[in-house]
This record gives C-alpha cells, structure tokens and sequence, in this order.
C-alpha cells in the first residue's frame, strides 16, 4: 500500500505531513528556507522537504542540498517518505535506520471522548515524561516536545504511567504521537483512553486526528484500528545522519 496517487490534482495536506506543518501551523517552530525545512533540533528530529523536489525517484539535488545545510556534523534527523530515499542519498548523508510505517487517520465522525482521569501535562511535568519515554520508547520526543500540542497524562499514586499528545500539524489535522504506557499499568485501557482523550480535544477544534505508527508494531496498529483509524499509506521512516567535518 502507498499513499493515493494525486499527479495531476492537489497536494493534499497529509502527503507531506511535516513540510505541510513547518510552512504552516508549525512555521514558528522551523528552521530553513529554499526546499527544506526542519523542526528545531530541541523541539523534534523531523525534517521535511518541498512537494516540488520530491518524485517517483526520490529527492531531488535541490532538496538534498538544502537539507543538508540544516544539519550539524554527526547530527541524525528523521525523514518520513512515500518513495525510498536510501539508494539515492547525496554526499555528506547516510542511512542510521530505516523503518516501514503507516500514516492513520480518524473518520470524519466520531464520537471521540474525554477521558476523566487524564491531566494536561505542562513544563512541571517534562522530567516525568521524559522518563515514561526512557521507560516505553513510542518514538523521538524531547525536553521540548511537549510545545508542539495538548499533552495528556494519567498518574497512579503519583507516577505518570500513560501519555499522549500533539505534535504534526498540517492545515485542518493534528497528529497525535507519544502514546506509551509503563509496563506495570498496561492491559487496563490507558492508551486507548488517552487517545480518545487527546483526538476529542482535536475535534473540538474543528479538526481531524491522524497518527503515523511502526508497521511492525502490530499491536499498536490493532488498538488504532480498533478506535477507527484507517489506513492511509505505507512509507518509511528514515533516519538520516550527517557526515563529515
């Protein structure tokens, strides 16, 4: 499966979630000009390059080029793409690792709600998060992650145990990401609840969800489609790192 083929018609906000968000909703928290863009590197390691340098044949030179330039030496970002960029990488960039995954989105109509026992987590908190994704590993999330959405949190005796917020922005939609939850709670709903929580605050901005997830995480993938999500496309997440001086 790949995402729909548009040629010919509109770029739809989702093919290109991250250039989307960074030259929209997300633009105060860019870096970049010319064909590429990235989040600020406290922020998240997501980088995006324009519609118009990206083909059946991977990135063009342009949007390498630009890429590039945004990277420190030894620095490693995450490019998420429809058509495989490894083969075709310019010098000065190599391959850290690369992952199959899947692009979600929640129906127009849902019934999504909130969830009671879940908290708004804020800057107090970050030390706490950060350590629930020590603990679960759900994908990149650092000490300023939190700043790109609504972040919700269930405590246990104090111990945040569950979490899931915001981060993507593309018009019209809202990535939901960092769902985890400590070994010791699970089995008792917390991430679907989360989920719900998080999707209904979305909705009540006269937006829909969407989440990108591990295709080999087969568990995640069934809890999603069991809360409505659908599958949209299959692309890689790549990691890049940067070579040289």
């Amino acid at each position: 499966m790949v995402r729909p083929d548009r040629r010919g018609g509109p770029v739809h906000p989702l093919d290109h979630a991250a250039w989307t968000s960074l030259t929209g909703p997300h633009a105060g928290f860019a870096v970049g000009s010319g064909t590429a863009r990235r989040y600020r590197p406290d922020v998240s390691p997501f980088v995006a390059v324009s519609p118009d340098e990206i083909g059946p044949q991977g990135v063009s030179p342009a949007g390498w080029r630009d890429l590039v330039a945004l990277l420190e030496p030894a620095e490693t970002v995450v490019l998420f793409s429809w058509v495989p960029v490894a083969d075709r990488l310019p010098a000065g960039l190599e391959v850290a690792a690369a992952l199959p995954g899947l692009q979600m989105t929640a129906p127009p109509q849902q019934a999504d709600r909130a969830d009671p026992d879940a908290v708004e987590l804020g800057s107090g908190d970050v030390d706490d998060m950060l350590d629930l994704v020590a603990r679960t590993e759900p994908g990149p999330f650092l000490p300023r992650t939190r700043l790109l959405g609504r972040y919700l949190g269930v405590r246990i005796d104090g111990r945040l145990v569950a979490m899931a917020g915001e981060r993507m922005h593309p018009p019209g939609w809202t990535e939901i990401s960092a769902v985890c939850t400590d070994p010791a709670a699970r089995g008792r709903g917390l991430a679907a609840r989360l989920v719900g929580s998080v999707a209904a605050g979305i909705r009540a901005r006269g937006e829909r969800p969407l989440l990108h997830v591990s295709a080999a995480n087969t568990p995640a993938v069934r809890l999603y489609e069991h809360l409505g999500f659908q599958r949209r496309g299959a692309g890689t997440f790549t990691a890049l790192r940067r070579t040289g001086g």
